[in-house]
């Protein structure tokens, strides 16, 4: 098997032209693939996405922003989209809020948190990390979330405010040798053989933070996980990664994440996930970021693709909204 050294030498980086319309994962058009690495468009700040004070604002920190369109799959939705978010020290929280354009200002739930570390069945230090799906088979919101920061669970909605029957998915002893699973997102994306509608790709600690897969047939059970790395800190000259996101251009797939020097990057690993291309820096953090850009999650409305980010060091960080150049 190559090395992820090898990988990198074994094909070049994606720019401009080679960028082609980009899939449901929330990117641009193609008249934006001249910008970065496998054509990512160039991200400008925008504003931030939340106002102070937060009807639950516990640690004065919020992280790991996901956004989702609600106007094509609930008949009477409270806005457009819904951005969730959280804490992420104890007791953590996760929470919504609501904007009718991907620019925002996003107005907060008076009724957060959706999900507190009061759990149906333990009570856990805390719950953080959202990542929300669609599961148009069932019609169901599933929201996947950490708490400890070894065990990922996953909760289901109707209306995507009313979250029940929380379920652990994945800890460290599923995947061997880690001492954190955390930072999970899902997305439908089939693998070769595998027999699979979902993929979840999530941080796990084993020498240095590293991003890891797992795979399911529905999204809610009978979850797989790799015991091998997907994406690996070295070849980028770091020691830590984290906060995936999958990433659909060129007719490939790649995985955008944040590294320990506070910028985001993105690899190519193949529709199949058999490749480790490491394609270099697409957004580094202006002044106000102060020093730390993290964790993206992206929509695209009206062809302009919008990333929604946390911006400042961990535990001290803020959400912002940047939209295409």
């Amino acid at each position: 098997m190559e090395t992820p050294q090898q990988l990198i030498g074994r094909r070049t980086v994606l720019l401009g032209a080679a960028a082609g319309v980009a899939t449901g994962l929330g990117l641009g058009s193609p008249a934006s693939a001249a910008a970065g690495p496998a054509g990512m468009p160039t991200y400008r700040y925008l504003r931030d996405a939340l106002s102070l004070p937060l009807s639950h604002n516990p640690t004065g920190e919020f992280i790991f922003p996901c956004i989702r369109g609600m106007y094509d799959k609930l008949s009477n939705p409270r806005a457009r989209y819904y951005l969730y978010y959280a804490p992420h020290e104890n007791p953590g929280g996760i929470c919504v809020a609501f904007a009718d354009s991907l620019a925002g200002p996003f107005d907060d739930y008076s009724g957060n948190p959706l999900i507190d570390n009061r759990l149906p069945t333990t009570t856990v230090s805390h719950v953080s990390s959202p990542h929300v799906t669609w599961d148009a088979a069932t019609r169901q919101f599933f929201c996947y979330f950490h708490g400890e920061n070894f065990t990922t669970r996953v909760a289901r909605s109707t209306d995507g405010i009313n979250f029940t029957n929380e379920t652990p998915i994945l800890s460290t002893r599923l995947v061997s040798g880690t001492s954190e699973t955390s930072y999970a997102r899902v997305f439908e994306h089939s693998l070769p053989g595998r027999n699979n509608k979902y993929v979840m790709i999530f941080m796990g600690v084993r020498n240095g933070r590293r991003l890891f897969y797992g795979w399911s047939p529905n999204g809610w059970d009978n979850w797989q996980f790799s015991a091998t790395a997907l994406v690996n800190p070295e070849p980028d000259g770091l020691t830590d990664i984290s906060g995936p996101h999958l990433v659909k251009r060129n007719g490939t797939t790649y995985v955008a994440y944040h590294g320990n020097d506070g910028r985001m990057r993105i690899t190519e690993v193949g529709n199949a996930f058999d490749r480790e291309t490491h394609l270099g820096v697409f957004h580094s953090p202006i002044p106000s970021d102060n020093g730390r850009v993290a964790a993206p999650s992206f929509g695209t409305q009206d062809g302009v693709s919008y990333m929604f980010y946390e911006a400042g060091p961990r535990l001290d960080a803020r959400i912002c909204i940047a939209r295409e150049v």
